[in-house]
């Protein structure tokens, strides 16, 4: 693939379509997510996207969903439970699922018990080529089915630095992970494993923000003043309202997301009938504008990590989601142009003054180009024979 420099994006896009010309097989591919957050749902996103330009035909599962046959909200007050008190899941993490320990390996038999009848219900229905897990108990549960579909391909993804147990599982012939890391972490299991090497895949929005510029004018922020944008993924995890008093106190612009936490949304809209320089916002479709709007991204580890190394943004990161999230955590910083702050609003403050003032000028618009991502993904799916002429 090549990029011209006028066309950018739209080139590595022309090239990646032309994979799909009259003539090569189209396959039905099945990812299956799980709505703790977004972080899964942002990778089926990414995943739909580069497949449906390669000439796939996609849809989107999601696991919790199926497991409760409800709406999911029975495992993500399990995880919210969990994560409530200090140092569970902590210690569930590295204890047990890091290890595959006894309590891990009774959460896979568990979530399977559950999840295969309805997987194996779907599948009939809608019959997948490939699947691709991007959620660690639909690994265990595909592995549990592939025998029953003769020819149906499976892959598991994951962005985790510490890929625990449950997401290797038999019966796998690709796990994509996003770092070198991780891929020793899978052979820790599955020492004979194909695995594939990818850059994280993100959202075609953040490869076309608005400049600095065109960003501050929409929101009404002064060009020349300081501006984080502060987030913690969809829950708002993290004291949200204390940093975003702190920060605007010092004089900083603070664009505050609340994702999908109504009563943090709520409080940071008092806050900002209070301060002037707190700009809020609930769940948002804005985040390329608001990263290109700031200076700085404070925010917790995750999927948003990437997006704004793609912006071109530093990052301050809070030590808030334990287990995995301090993986990841270690990941991000080890990928630089990352601190770490302690979350309360003194500390946060001071790291986050420290970290604009090294920041300044502004960074440039675009960081990061899909090229790295589409030729990497089409790589892997050539390892499993769904590549250009598949």
């Amino acid at each position: 693939m090549s990029v011209s420099k006028m066309d950018g994006i739209e080139g590595i896009m022309d090239d990646v379509t032309a994979e799909s010309e009259p003539g090569s097989r189209r396959g039905n591919v099945l990812l299956l997510s799980g709505s703790l957050g977004m972080g899964h749902d942002v990778m089926a996103e990414a995943c739909a996207t580069s497949l449906e330009r390669r000439g796939f035909h996609t849809r989107t599962a999601d696991c919790l969903r199926m497991t409760d046959g409800r709406n999911g909200t029975l495992g993500q007050n399990a995880f919210r439970g969990l994560i409530a008190v200090p140092g569970v899941y902590d210690a569930l993490h590295f204890s047990q699922l890091r290890t595959g320990g006894r309590v891990a390996r009774a959460i896979e038999r568990t979530s399977s018990h559950f999840l295969v009848p309805r997987l194996r219900e779907d599948i009939r229905a809608e019959p997948a080529d490939l699947v691709i897990s991007i959620f660690a108990s639909a690994a265990a549960a595909v592995s549990r089915l592939k025998s029953e579909f003769p020819g149906m391909t499976t892959a598991v993804f994951s962005s985790d630095c510490c890929v625990h147990r449950i997401w290797v599982q038999d019966n796998t012939d690709l796990f994509l992970v996003t770092s070198q890391t991780a891929a020793r972490y899978v052979r820790r299991f599955a020492p004979q494993a194909r695995v594939a090497v990818v850059p994280t895949p993100v959202r075609t929005p953040f490869y076309d923000p608005p400049t600095q510029e065109e960003a501050r004018g929409n929101l009404g922020i002064p060009l020349e003043s300081r501006c984080v944008l502060l987030m913690s993924g969809s829950w708002g995890l993290g004291p949200l309202v204390e940093a975003a008093e702190a920060l605007a106190a010092a004089g900083v612009w603070v664009l505050a997301v609340a994702g999908r936490n109504e009563k943090l949304a709520a409080r940071l809209s008092a806050l900002a009938q209070r301060d002037h320089r707190v700009i809020p916002f609930g769940f948002t479709n804005r985040i390329p504008e608001l990263m290109a709007a700031s200076n700085l991204v404070v925010t917790s580890s995750g999927d948003t990590c990437s997006e704004a190394r793609v912006i071109g943004r530093d990052l301050l990161l809070m030590d808030v989601v334990p287990g995995h999230g301090r993986d990841n955590l270690q990941k991000e910083l080890d990928r630089g142009h990352a601190e770490v702050t302690s979350t309360d609003s003194l500390s946060l403050t001071r790291s986050a003054l420290a970290c604009l003032d090294r920041v300044k000028p502004p960074s440039q618009r675009v960081a990061v180009s899909p090229q790295a991502w589409e030729q990497a993904f089409g790589a892997a799916l050539a390892q499993i024979g769904l590549g250009v002429h598949w």
